[in-house]
């Protein structure tokens, strides 16, 4: 079975982005309760919704990432499940 990449990512509204996956699915996965609980000052920058906006899905790593040294990255597979572990 072939790994499942992200291809695109949306931002929807608050903390939540729709991502969509290789095998033509998508998730709309909430990033707040993450971000809520990690209050880590290098996750504190994305608290702010228009910092939190600047994500960008990286054609090499086949994931959704932030910031320029990749900041926030989370695995696939709980991207795919919608449920990032807190």
């Amino acid at each position: 079975m072939k790994p499942v990449d992200v291809t695109n990512a949306s931002y929807v509204d608050g903390y939540k982005v729709k991502i969509y996956f290789t095998d033509n699915t998508s998730q709309v996965v909430d990033f707040w309760p993450f971000l809520k609980k990690n209050d880590h000052p290098l996750f504190e920058k994305y608290h702010n919704i228009e910092a939190f906006k600047q994500f960008k899905v990286d054609p090499v790593a086949g994931n959704i990432v932030w910031g320029d040294d990749w900041d926030l990255i989370f695995p696939v597979y709980q991207l795919y499940k919608g449920l990032i572990q807190v």
